[in-house]
């Protein structure tokens, strides 16, 4: 068996779009995926599954219906499964997200 780490500088320099996650493993049943964010994303939800957010570079909030979370370099935030949640970062922000294989996000129509 060969053994190499992932190098994630390496993987984000191939990223060139926003919002786009990429799985770079698995891990028992869940994904560990980068992904380059900047800008607001639309309101959304999992489905009952908890989904975590490490920010690797930059600063990023989420907006929940009753309140909001900063997560800056270094920090990690678990959403709650089903909770409605709409991700969003001023600057070009690098997250890992780590979420089950099968979460699927529902979208909303705008529901402020």
């Amino acid at each position: 068996m060969q053994y190499q780490s992932i190098q994630l500088k390496n993987e984000f320099s191939k990223m060139s779009d926003f919002w786009s996650p990429k799985v770079i493993g698995e891990l028992n049943d869940y994904d560990l995926k980068l992904v380059k964010i900047k800008g607001d994303f639309e309101w959304h939800n999992h489905e009952g599954d908890d989904k975590v957010f490490f920010v690797l570079e930059g600063e990023m909030l989420i907006d929940f219906r009753d309140g909001q979370v900063k997560i800056s370099k270094g920090e990690l935030f678990i959403v709650p499964g089903g909770s409605e949640q709409k991700p969003s970062a001023e600057k070009e922000t690098h997250i890992m997200i780590i979420e089950p294989k099968r979460g699927v996000a529902t979208a909303d129509i705008d529901l402020k």
